[in-house]
């Protein structure tokens, strides 16, 4: 096996973090309500815990407003009770079946919390990379150690994997810029 071989066989654990990424930073709340914001609560209900999304109907009819709407009409008090513990900074409505979420203007210093979070989340993300990429440059030294390579191809390689690395920190550089800009603008 080459080094090629090696940073190609872990391209898939790149992208997990960077996926990892996507999914911290889409519960990052800016001004539009989305689904995403309330998918992944936990709610206990049934002697068990289980995620917003399956228990009900998410939609985004304004933007910003979030409707949830459960499939079973007995779980409404305990979607309520999940709202109000995790800490939003929402106030669900009960109407009727359906919970109404309205999500009020950022204030300047929630901006900046959240601003602060998503840094947090980025540099968390960074740092999967950066053991993952020492993961990969010690298999290949010690494929150099153990012959399998010649020392130009360990450099080579070395050069490569750095190639991935920046690559994929560009990326999370990219994505927090944007969600960045939507925090400031919202």
């Amino acid at each position: 096996m080459d080094y090629k071989k090696i940073i190609e066989k872990n391209k898939p654990e790149f992208e997990k973090a960077l996926e990892f990424f996507k999914t911290e930073i889409s519960a990052i709340r800016t001004g539009r309500a989305t689904p995403a914001l309330v998918e992944d609560l936990i709610v206990e209900v049934y002697d068990g815990k289980f995620r917003m999304q399956e228990l009900a109907t998410i939609t985004a009819p304004e933007p910003r407003v979030l409707v949830i709407q459960p499939w079973d009409r007995q779980v409404i008090q305990k979607i309520e009770n999940a709202i109000r513990k995790n800490n939003l900074g929402l106030n669900p409505i009960v109407e009727g079946q359906q919970i109404r979420l309205n999500f009020p203007s950022l204030t300047e210093e929630r901006r900046r919390e959240f601003i602060k979070l998503l840094k947090q989340k980025a540099e968390e993300s960074r740092i999967k990379i950066r053991r993952l990429r020492e993961n990969i440059w010690e298999e290949i030294q010690k494929m150099e150690k153990e012959g399998e390579i010649r020392e130009d191809d360990k450099f080579r390689g070395k050069e490569e994997l750095q190639k991935t690395t920046d690559e994929y920190n560009k990326k999370i550089e990219d994505i927090e810029k944007k969600k960045e800009g939507e925090l400031l603008t919202s």
